[in-house]
């Protein structure tokens, strides 16, 4: 099973701390934006080399569990 840990950091002095893949400027949150618009792994390989397969499951994985952890819509917090 493929650890997110592994791939993603938030460190304060990139990008404002938003969770990036590590040695990289890419954050999570624009991977995911460029799957919900329709990017491929191989979209996305051509157009950031170091972006390998593993890398997008661990953002997969990363929003998973990101989500896994919120309580659900509609939901008072």
């Amino acid at each position: 099973m493929l650890n997110w840990r592994d791939y993603i950091v938030c460190d304060a002095q990139v990008l404002g701390g938003k969770p990036v893949l590590k040695g990289t400027r890419l954050s999570v949150e624009f991977v995911l934006q460029l799957l919900a618009a329709g990017w491929g792994t191989e979209d996305l390989r051509q157009n950031y080399p170091n972006l390998t397969e593993d890398r997008v499951r661990a953002v997969l994985a990363f929003a998973a569990d990101t989500f896994h952890k919120e309580p659900p819509l509609g939901t008072p917090a």
